[in-house]
């Protein structure tokens, strides 16, 4: 069940803050054509970047949800957005419904997914997502779940470590890292990020281009979101909420995310339920790029509601 949130809590301290830009803001808000008395959902409100720009062209009859997992962004957004015109809410991507239901709020003119992990998220180290942390492994998006990667790095069988780096890292060293990290926690718990980060170095014999430690910390973090199984049905629960004509917009960041999105919007538009807005996704020109490293992955694929 979706939590309310509180406004006009304290004002909370993230040194990401001034660095925090939205991702193909300009794409998001054409391809949104918001309404001035529209119904519009940030289902990964974050940090409030989007929100800012959709909520900047609503006119005093039109509202904006903000929704996350992760409290703490709420809170910031809370802080960031807060007006008369702002919902937000805890909660999942599945529970889009749910939350327009106890707002008593019937159908959405638009919906946003910005996928994968916060600035805040990364940049507070003892969150435990970063592989450049010290903190203990948690890399939890709502700290009030039990699942945190520690659970995951020395509670699972080395088949199910396996089965995870190859699913949700893609990772081509799944079983020499899984048996690695089997081996080194028989003489003690993995308790950190760092830890981890050095287990998956040794697997690979040192450092290229990127980080060896990039794609077990993103199937690790998946794993313990179940953030695969959450975006099916949140775009599920997204096209339920939508009005005819209302436009689902999604910014993806890797190729597990992006495929379901593709296949999803593709199924939907032969079924007549949409009209696919992106033959080919919208990605970042350079300007960007320069502008905002984090950006140049992302993909922005969107389908108007029939």
């Amino acid at each position: 069940m979706s939590k309310p949130l509180l406004r006009n809590s304290p004002n909370m301290a993230f040194s990401g803050q001034a660095a925090h830009v939205p991702v193909l803001l300009n794409e998001v808000i054409e391809m949104l054509e918001i309404r001035e008395d529209g119904v519009y959902i940030d289902a990964t409100v974050g940090l409030g970047g989007h929100s800012s720009a959709i909520l900047g062209r609503l006119g005093s009859h039109g509202a904006l949800i903000g929704i996350d997992r992760d409290e703490e962004a709420l809170t910031y957004a809370a802080n960031k957005l807060g007006t008369d015109k702002v919902y937000l809410r805890q909660g999942r991507f599945s529970e889009i419904g749910e939350v327009l239901q106890d707002l008593r709020i019937e159908r959405a003119d638009g919906v946003l997914f910005d996928l994968g992990v916060s600035m805040l998220q990364l940049k507070k180290h003892e969150r435990g997502f970063s592989f450049m942390s010290d903190a203990r492994l948690d890399m939890r998006m709502d700290s009030s779940q039990k699942l945190s990667a520690w659970n995951v790095v020395n509670r699972y069988l080395e088949k199910d470590l396996q089965r995870v780096l190859q699913e949700f890292g893609e990772e081509p060293l799944f079983r020499k890292i899984a048996k690695r990290i089997v081996i080194s926690r028989k003489s003690g718990p993995i308790n950190t990020c760092a830890e981890l980060a050095d287990i998956v170095l040794q697997a690979y014999g040192g450092r290229g281009k990127t980080h060896p430690a990039t794609r077990t910390f993103q199937a690790i973090r998946i794993e313990v979101n179940r953030e695969l199984d959450e975006l099916r049905n949140g775009l599920t629960s997204a096209l339920g909420v939508l009005k005819a004509g209302g436009r689902l917009c999604v910014i993806s960041y890797h190729s597990l995310e992006d495929r379901i999105v593709k296949n999803l919007l593709r199924d939907w538009g032969k079924e007549g339920l949409i009209k696919v807005l992106t033959k080919k996704p919208m990605t970042p020109g350079r300007e960007e790029v320069l502008r905002n490293s984090a950006s140049r992955s992302a993909k922005l694929r969107g389908g108007e509601k029939l």
